[in-house]
């Protein structure tokens, strides 16, 4: 079965290999959308330093510099085997701990507005890549999402804190599946949360996520909330970037207090 599939007693026959000649990077911002991916180039003084290698595209990595910090970022692929596979790729390459990972995500309360700022507490393992980085377990906690609540409310920025629910088949969401979900106090449906999480924890990486509160399940019939073309308020929202930029930035204040309390 599935939640058997964790295994801590073997080696794998893959393992990431991890350069001598690493490029050391303070964060690494994770997007989906290909206008986000193009509002950055067009925006920031961009330079292409690696490739993420798949059957299907080459994916570029690229770096610059903001308020004194070294950013990289890329666009992974929708899912979670993706998403992660991704992340131990990206770790090969670069010297990075921690990753800031934002996207859209299916909204699961009709009280909860179009476009507004999800921070995920934990998140419901309804996905496969999971259960080969963590023991099994119904939910995983978002560790980071007091960081990432708090930078929001510093800032204020609206947003809402609850439980995701991270699939692998989002035709398949059915009602019955939906109504357990929202019954759990699940306020979001997506696809690479829970699994995000467990490779950073099986990894020894940070996690700092949030999502856009876009189409609306928590509905008699499904809605996607937003007018052909519109950007603002979805999972295309390059002001969600500059949100994600702040936070990464901001995590240098994490870090020295973190240091302090260590020494």
């Amino acid at each position: 079965m599935i939640v058997d599939s964790f295994d801590d007693k073997s080696e794998a026959k893959i393992n990431p290999k991890i350069r001598e000649n690493r490029m050391k990077c303070d964060v690494c911002i994770i997007i989906f959308s290909y206008i986000i991916e193009q509002y950055i180039l067009e925006n920031f003084d961009c330079k292409k330093v690696g490739e993420l290698k798949s059957v299907t595209l080459l994916n570029p990595v690229y770096s610059f510099e903001y308020k004194g910090r070294k950013i990289i970022f890329y666009k992974t692929h929708v899912g979670a085997p993706a998403t992660v596979g991704f992340i131990e790729d990206i770790t090969e390459q670069f010297d990075v701990k921690d990753f800031v990972l934002f996207g859209g995500s299916g909204c699961l309360d009709k009280e909860i507005a179009h476009g507004k700022v999800i921070v995920p507490t934990e998140a419901y393992r309804d996905e496969g890549t999971s259960y080969h980085y963590v023991k099994p377990a119904d939910y995983i906690k978002i560790k980071n999402s007091d960081v990432v609540a708090n930078f929001m409310k510093e800032n204020n920025i609206p947003y809402i804190e609850g439980k995701t629910w991270t699939t692998d088949a989002f035709f398949r969401e059915t009602i019955n599946n939906f109504n357990k979900r929202k019954a759990e106090g699940c306020i979001s449906v997506e696809m690479e949360s829970a699994a995000a999480q467990a490779v950073c924890d099986f990894r020894g990486l940070n996690l700092y996520c949030f999502f856009t509160s876009g189409d609306l399940l928590d509905a008699p019939v499904w809605d996607d909330r937003k007018k052909n073309e519109e950007l603002a308020g979805t999972q295309h929202d390059a002001s969600h970037f500059d949100i994600a930029l702040e936070l990464a930035v901001s995590l240098k204040k994490e870090w020295l207090i973190w240091n302090i309390f260590k020494n």
